[in-house]
């Protein structure tokens, strides 16, 4: 093993940050997590703050279905890209020098998003947005995986998952309230979270102290290079796909440009992670079943998740006529769910020890949430709107948190980065993916159900309709006739109810994969005292 120069230990021993090695009290993990939690406030935020406010802004800046789609996959796409580079360098490298690294690289995203004036702009800005929150969302887990045995994370996982349900409420509601004063407008709502990073870095420079491994570094900047490429070729190829060449047709040779592509991309990115002396996603990992399908379950809760609450707010806004704030407040019940079973859940593990049966309830509740608002047209009654996001809000709570907990629970301290990064990456890899292929399905459901109906509107009314319609830029509701309006209401809302449709076997498919994932009992060390083990061992 690497040894560090002048020095007569493994590689993998801590060297002193901060304090001493010593288990850490309630308060000083809480002192520890404040400025941590406060960076994934902020990196959360800067995703929910614009949901409400995505059609106004790309309306503004003159974009359409396809350019909404890509603000949100963008981001996603750099999150999936940066998070296994991101949980490899905090194997090695100062885990506080690099969330402050990420809040640096968040802000300067943020700043080039609000004063963007066109789609090209804001995306490559949300690019920039994604590489920062990657890293916030990564090392948040690994930081607290460090600091806590996998007993008590149960507890403090409760915590991760009221910072994203408060951020994730608070979020649309902010950035609806932004976008609809006058004096203040939706760039303010990319500006916002600018002062929580700030704030987070001043607190974190002053409470996050731990240990540092150093040891000689090779980073697989190969390996980063071939998975991302080989994801954006997929990414182009769904986004595309139906609208400027055929899907699946080989008669098409974009489909087979892109996808022939993007799979020899990833058998080169598979074989240079065999060479690789520090493999950015150690293939190894997957020897491990729990990781395997922990991994593979995270792939189709992230397409569950990320494609079911992206459409929220075109739904309330474009189906239902609703302004950017009362989008907010209608998402209440899916972060109330997730907030009560996220912390709930978190307490009741730590209590027990037993993390499967919430993991096997929360796919279930996702599945059937989903399942139900398939039936969503633009006239459905709130009611069931509520219960149905409440149920899918259930879901998410209990299924995000433990299949990372079941993953690090089961990993050496010098892969707990790599690991637990692993899961994150497959979940947004699914959440972009997902976005991308649903959006692209979106824009075709929408089309066919305003074809079929457009003949009820009146000669007049049907090429105001067409006109609208046919801009290619998402439409103004407030500036239709009547029944033109009521008419690409019911479109706009049948076509997303056939989406969470969709979604719903995929939400299955993770269910059935999490049945075979075996309950391991949780460890009562903590990342830094298995390391602190590791070292004594001769």
């Amino acid at each position: 093993m690497t040894t560090t120069p002048n020095a007569g230990v493994r590689s993998h021993a801590p060297q002193e940050e901060g304090t001493a090695r010593e288990p850490m009290t309630h308060a000083q993990i809480m002192r520890a997590l404040s400025g941590l939690l406060l960076g994934l406030f902020c990196a959360i935020l800067s995703e929910t703050v614009v949901t409400n406010a995505l059609p106004r802004i790309i309306s503004d800046v003159g974009g359409g279905q396809s350019a909404y789609t890509w603000v949100v996959t963008s981001s996603l796409l750099t999150v999936t890209a940066s998070t296994p580079l991101w949980g490899k360098l905090a194997d090695q490298f100062s885990k506080k020098i690099l969330v402050q690294s990420a809040l640096v690289i968040f802000v300067v995203g943020s700043l080039v998003a609000g004063f963007a004036q066109n789609p090209a702009t804001l995306i490559t800005a949300r690019v920039i947005q994604g590489l920062g929150v990657g890293g916030l969302s990564a090392l948040g887990q690994i930081v607290l995986a460090a600091m806590i045995s996998p007993r008590e994370r149960g507890r403090y996982s409760g915590y991760l998952g009221a910072t994203f349900a408060v951020a994730t409420v608070g979020g649309p509601l902010l950035g609806g309230v932004i976008t609809d004063t006058s004096w203040l407008g939706w760039r303010w709502c990319l500006f916002v979270g600018v002062p929580f990073a700030v704030v987070a870095l001043i607190v974190l420079q002053r409470t996050l102290n731990l240990p540092v491994t150093k040891r000689q570094v090779k980073v697989d900047w190969a390996g980063a290079f071939f998975v991302i490429a080989a994801v954006c070729l997929l990414l182009f190829w769904v986004t595309f796909a139906g609208a400027k060449y055929d899907w699946l047709s080989w008669l098409s040779w974009q489909t087979g440009a892109l996808v022939g592509t993007a799979l020899l991309l990833t058998l080169v990115f598979l074989f240079v992670e065999t060479k690789a002396g520090e493999p950015i996603i150690p293939l190894r990992l997957f020897r491990n079943p729990t990781i395997a399908l922990a991994s593979a379950a995270s792939l189709f809760v992230g397409i569950a998740l990320f494609a079911g609450t992206v459409f929220f707010s075109q739904y309330f806004q474009l189906a239902r006529g609703e302004s950017p704030t009362m989008a907010g407040v209608m998402t209440i019940p899916f972060i109330a769910g997730l907030f009560v079973s996220s912390t709930v859940s978190g307490r009741l593990i730590t209590r027990t020890g037993k993390w499967k049966a919430w993991l096997l309830t929360g796919g279930a509740l996702l599945t059937a949430g989903l399942a139900l608002l398939g039936t969503l047209r633009y006239d459905t009654p709130y009611l069931y709107i509520a219960s149905c996001m409440a149920l899918m809000g259930l879901g998410v709570g209990m299924t995000l948190q433990n299949l990372v907990l079941c993953t690090q629970n089961q990993v050496s301290p010098d892969d707990l980065g790599a690991a637990s990064s692993t899961v994150t990456f497959f979940r947004s890899l699914g959440g972009a993916v997902g976005v991308s292929v649903l959006g692209s399905i979106l824009t075709t459901r929408i089309g066919h159900h305003a074809l079929t109906t457009i003949t009820q509107l009146s000669p007049q009314d049907q090429a105001t309709a067409a006109q609208a319609s046919g801009s290619g830029q998402l439409p103004d509701l407030a500036i239709l006739p009547a029944p033109v309006r009521t008419w690409l209401e019911s479109a706009y809302g049948h076509g997303i109810g056939d989406i969470f449709l969709y979604v719903a076997p995929v939400a299955l498919i993770a269910f059935l994969i999490t049945l075979f994932i075996k309950e391991v009992p949780l460890s009562a060390s903590s990342g830094l005292a298995q390391a602190m083990e590791t070292d004594r061992t001769p």
